[in-house]
Formats: structure tokens, C-alpha cells, sequence
């Protein structure tokens, strides 16, 4: 593990004694909710991704819209940086705070405020659970789609802060698409009401800037999410493959015949063996690779996609193909899924997740070049994806006991990133930037570009005491980086392979 701040020309520098701020919050907050000594503070230092620490100068535990209003101001007024935080499950360190800021923990804000089953729709504070929307929509035959691995857990605005994904999401799509309005207070603690009731917010859409924007532009204290009709029939099919490459190619004609599964998950060899020994999902471990395909709708039309799904897989190899008997074996395929996180943790001391997303046509090939570079790290990489929408998440082992064994997955990381640029794809699909992937932004984005970015921050938060040092560069850091292009250049900058 190690421990962090930001670069040093990013981070925001301040006269203001911790016993002065804390006397002046008490003038609204009570002591329960200033956390200030070090064992109180501890168990804020990091979020998901726990290689990057940083014991927080002061955490903060509002319950109010008034009281974060006002802590807001008093930090805009004294220049102390603010870091929001949700349940702490992100996994690019966007919630990495500041020994210098206030960490803004927003843990009490968990109560949905009304399910609205006319307009299909659920409104929430920025603490509730992913899943608890859809156990509290469940009364009205009403569900939220998007469905992260970690929903048991993960906040709702912490989702909307990464535009976060899931298994769910190539049929009903991201965070963004199922958002219609939110409430944020801006760093100077003005209100601002985002979005609509309707199909479509009056304005510029600003929601999907705010959408994925990792805290930046503001702090999200209410949203109002879309909800779907629970799918009268649903059924999976977990094909397994001889290799890789073929579940690869299978998953591009199955997109290519038209099919829109709800669903469509890929698995390698060794995430197979993890998550078989840890849940026994009752996957073949002779299988090189494993497809979940599930398709949700009505009966007819579900069993005549399953029929051509099944089909298609069958032609690319797929052998043996396994439809769920029932509910409880449907249940048990994505169970898993879900915990292949927490398999692969059993059988490596660390590991580093990656979170780039290619065109699908690209699939087969992009597992190649990961097979090439574990072997050339020395490090293996077990694979888990949504495959569907081409998002991968290579999960990179090693033993951080090891001397130099972060830094060579983080190199490998970093080159599946620049893999993931050159094949027309991008470094983040649903994590996030934060801190871990703020350097690769720089292959990724131009230096206008990443200008039109810090103004846009500006525009929000002209002081940049907002999360600082996350998600958006600057030009320096891109220089020291080394990333050739963001001076306007055309050559072809020598991180980022031909694809």
C-alpha cells in the first residue's frame, strides 16, 4: 500500500488552522459529526481501490441540505477543498481524500423520498443503496436497471458521480440513461435543479455533464432515477468455449444478428476456477471461457431469442450450452458473475482492475494483447467483462509484499489503457477516472480538449476546490507525463500502440 496526494502543482494550499475551521462548524454541525482524530479518521483513507491512500485532514457527517449548504460556504470562503464521498466503493480512487480538506461523507443522506409508480420513476437521496431502489420499486412491479457488482452496497450518487454500469446495462444502458434530475449544490453552496420530470429537461443538458463528472462540478443531495417494469419472463444460457478468442467472436454475432440480450457476460479460465470455488455457480472448469446470455421479456419473445441465441452460439463453438432450469439456477450463473471481485481476491493476495472499453469487434484481438502482456510482465490477468458493450475489467494479480510488484501492474494497467485507446476505445467505461487513471487521460484526450475540460470545472467551481487533483489534468502533468500529443502534435505519440 502506499500513500498519496496529488500532484504537487494541483494541490491547493491553505492558512487555515484545523481548530479554527472546526470551531466555526460547530456553529451548525453538531461533534458527532466532526470526525478529527486520527483513529476516527482512518477508516476514511481510501475507497475500493485501497493501493492509494491518504488519512483525511477532517471528515465531515452532515444530515442535512441545510448543513452541507453551509459547510460549503464557509470552505468556499476559507479556500478548504472539499471531497464527497458515498458508501466508498468506487475503484479509481475518486474519493481519495485530501490531507489538507474536509472529506464530506454523505452516509446519512440514505432515504428514498417517493416512489412514483404512474411516471415510473424513484426519488432518492444521494446515500441509499443501488439495490434498495429496486427492493423498494418491487411493491409496484417496478425495478432500477442499472446493476454494478457491488449494488448490495454501492449510493446512488456515487454511481452518478462515475456513470456507473453493470450486467444490465447493454440492454437498459448506464447511470446517465436512467437519470432524470438531480439536485446539486455548487461549491459556493448555491442550488441547482438539473433535468426533469419528463423525457427531457428544459435547457442545455447539463445532466449528463454532471453525469460520470467524479464530484468536480458540485454535490449531489437528491436524484430522481427512471425505473422499468420487472420483465415478465427471463432466461440465461451460459455457453463455454474452448478458447477465448471464440467467446470473443461469438459476442460480436450475436450483437451482429441484432440481439440485444439484457445481459451478455464473459469470464476466462481462471475467473471461472475463482468463482466456481467460491459460490459454486456449477461452471465447467474444463472451459477456456464462459458466456451469460440472458434475454428478459415476454415469454414468446423470450424463448424465440433464447432459440436464435442459442443457435449462434452453438456456431461459434460453444460447446456445451446450458439454459437455467429455473429461477434459483438463474440466480446462481449470475451469483458468480457478481462475486468474481471478491473469488479473484481468494486467490491472490492483491490485485489491480483495469476498466477500458473497445469496440466489440475488437474483443478477440484485445484478449490476445492482454495474454502477451501478462506473459511479458510476468503477472497473471484474469479477465471479467461486459462483454456485450466491450467493457473490460482485466483483473491484474500480484503480491504487493513483492518489491516492484505494484509498479509492474500498474504498468500493465496502464498499457491495456493505451491498448484500449488505440483500438477506438477509452480508458474508463463505468470506474471512473480519479486518481488512477488521470494520467492515461493525457493519451487519451488533446490539450484543447482537456482546456475545454478545465473550463467547463472552472465554470462550476472557479476556485477548483472541489475534489482537486482528480479525473482532469492539466497540460503540465500531461507534459511531465510525457504524453506528446496534448501540445497539438500529430505525430503518433509512442505510448499509444497501432491497433
Amino acid at each position: 500500500m502506499v500513500s498519496i496526494h496529488p500532484h504537487a502543482s494541483e494541490k491547493i494550499l491553505h492558512q487555515v488552522q484545523k481548530k479554527d475551521l472546526i470551531r466555526d462548524l460547530r456553529d451548525f454541525l453538531p461533534d458527532s459529526a466532526i470526525l478529527s482524530d486520527t483513529e476516527e479518521l482512518k477508516p476514511y483513507e481510501c475507497d475500493g481501490l485501497a493501493a492509494f491512500r491518504c488519512v483525511p485532514w477532517l471528515v465531515l457527517l452532515p444530515d442535512s441540505i441545510d448543513q452541507i449548504q453551509a459547510i460549503l460556504r464557509l470552505c468556499h470562503r476559507l479556500g478548504v477543498p472539499v471531497v464527497a464521498r458515498g458508501a466508498g466503493t468506487g475503484l479509481s480512487g475518486g474519493a481519495l481524500p485530501l490531507d489538507n480538506g474536509i472529506l464530506l461523507c454523505l452516509a446519512k443522506f440514505n432515504r428514498i423520498l417517493e416512489i412514483d409508480p404512474a411516471n415510473r420513476s424513484a426519488r432518492v437521496q444521494p446515500g441509499v443503496r443501488n439495490l434498495a431502489i429496486s427492493e423498494a420499486a418491487a411493491t409496484y412491479g417496478l425495478y432500477y436497471a442499472p446493476d454494478p457488482s457491488s449494488q448490495i452496497a454501492c449510493s446512488i450518487g456515487g454511481n452518478i458521480a462515475e456513470n456507473s454500469g453493470g450486467v444490465h446495462c447493454l440492454k437498459y444502458g448506464l447511470t446517465t440513461h436512467n437519470l432524470l434530475q438531480v439536485k446539486l449544490l455548487t461549491m459556493d453552496g448555491e442550488m441547482l435543479d438539473i433535468g426533469g420530470s419528463g423525457l427531457d429537461g428544459p435547457g442545455y443538458d447539463l445532466l449528463a455533464l454532471v453525469t460520470g463528472s467524479e464530484g468536480m462540478l458540485g454535490i449531489i443531495v437528491e436524484a430522481t432515477v427512471k425505473l422499468q417494469p420487472i420483465p415478465e419472463h427471463t432466461q440465461v444460457v451460459m455457453a463455454a468455449f474452448a478458447s477465448i478468442e471464440q467467446a470473443g467472436a461469438a459476442v460480436a454475432g450475436i450483437i451482429a444478428a441484432g440481439l440485444i440480450p439484457a445481459g451478455l457476460e464473459m469470464m476466462d479460465k481462471t475467473t471461472i476456477h475463482a468463482a466456481e470455488a467460491f459460490v459454486h455457480a456449477g461452471y465447467p472448469l474444463d472451459a477456456a471461457a464462459i458466456l451469460l446470455c440472458e434475454l428478459d421479456g415476454g415469454r414468446e419473445q423470450v424463448e424465440e431469442e433464447l432459440a436464435q441465441a442459442c443457435r449462434l452460439l452453438q456456431e461459434f463453438g460453444a460447446e456445451p450450452l446450458k439454459v437455467a432450469r429455473d429461477e434459483r439456477e438463474r440466480q446462481q450463473f449470475w451469483a458468480g458473475r457478481k462475486s468474481a471481485f471478491p473469488a479473484v481476491g481468494r486467490i491472490s493476495p492483491d490485485y489491480y482492475c483495469m476498466d477500458g472499453t473497445i469496440p466489440r469487434r475488437h474483443l478477440a484481438s484485445m484478449l490476445k494483447e492482454i495474454a502477451a502482456l501478462s506473459k511479458q510482465y510476468g503477472l497473471t490477468v484474469a479477465n471479467v467483462f461486459h462483454a456485450g458493450d466491450g467493457n473490460l475489467h482485466p483483473l491484474i494479480l500480484y503480491d504487493a509484499e513483492q518489491p516492484g510488484a505494484m509498479q509492474r501492474a500498474e504498468q500493465l494497467g496502464g498499457d491495456i489503457l493505451a491498448l484500449s485507446i488505440a483500438a477506438g476505445g477509452t480508458i474508463t467505461g463505468e470506474h471512473g477516472v480519479g486518481v488512477e487513471k488521470i494520467d492515461h487521460m493525457c493519451l487519451q484526450f488533446s490539450g484543447p480538449e482537456l482546456a475545454q475540460f478545465h473550463a467547463l470545472k472552472n465554470a462550476f467551481d472557479a476556485k477548483g476546490l472541489l475534489n482537486p487533483g482528480k479525473a482532469v489534468p492539466t497540460l503540465h502533468r500531461c507534459a511531465e507525463f510525457g504524453a506528446m500529443h496534448v501540445h497539438g502534435s500529430d505525430t503518433h505519440d509512442p505510448q499509444i500502440p497501432r491497433f
